[in-house]
C-alpha cells in the first residue's frame, strides 16, 4: 500500500470517528429534556464517545471508536411539582446535558470531519497529478 493510500485510510478512519461523535452529540441534544416516568427512575444520562489511536491495515495510525461512556456528573434539578416524575419536594431530575456544550462538540466534530475530507481530496489531487505526468 502506498503512502497516499495510507493517508486516505487514516483520514477515512477519522471521518468514521467524527461521524460517531456527531451522532452521540445529536442523541444527547435530542434527549436534553427526557425525564424518567417516575420520581425513582433516572432521566437520560449524557454519553461521551471514547476514541483511541489504532494501527490500520495500511500501517498508518488512525482512530477508532472504542464505545461510549456515561457521563456520571449530577443530574440537573428543576422545581415542577405537577410533573409525574417530581419527587416529594416537587423537584424533577433532568438529564446532565448542557446543549451549548453538545453544540460545541458537534461543531468541533464537524470541523474535524471536514479536515479529514480535505486530506482525502488532497491525496486524490496528488494522485491525479502524478497520473497526468505519467501520461505525457
Amino acid at each position: 500500500m502506498t503512502d497516499i493510500q495510507a493517508a486516505i485510510s487514516a483520514a477515512a478512519s477519522g471521518m468514521r470517528a467524527q461521524t460517531v461523535r456527531m451522532r452521540i452529540a445529536a442523541e444527547n441534544v435530542a434527549n436534553a429534556n427526557s425525564t424518567g416516568d417516575t420520581p425513582t427512575e433516572e432521566p437520560f444520562r449524557r454519553r461521551i464517545p471514547l476514541l483511541e489511536s489504532t494501527t490500520l491495515t495500511s500501517g498508518a495510525q488512525g482512530v477508532r471508536v472504542r464505545g461510549a461512556a456515561f457521563d456520571m456528573s449530577n443530574f440537573r434539578e428543576e422545581y415542577n411539582p405537577s410533573h409525574p416524575a417530581a419527587d416529594e419536594t416537587g423537584y424533577v431530575r433532568l438529564p446532565n446535558i448542557d446543549t451549548l456544550v453538545e453544540m460545541m462538540d458537534l461543531r468541533e466534530a464537524s470541523r474535524a470531519y471536514e479536515a479529514n475530507l480535505n486530506m482525502i481530496e488532497a491525496a486524490r489531487t496528488m494522485t491525479n497529478r502524478a497520473l497526468d505526468l505519467l501520461r505525457r
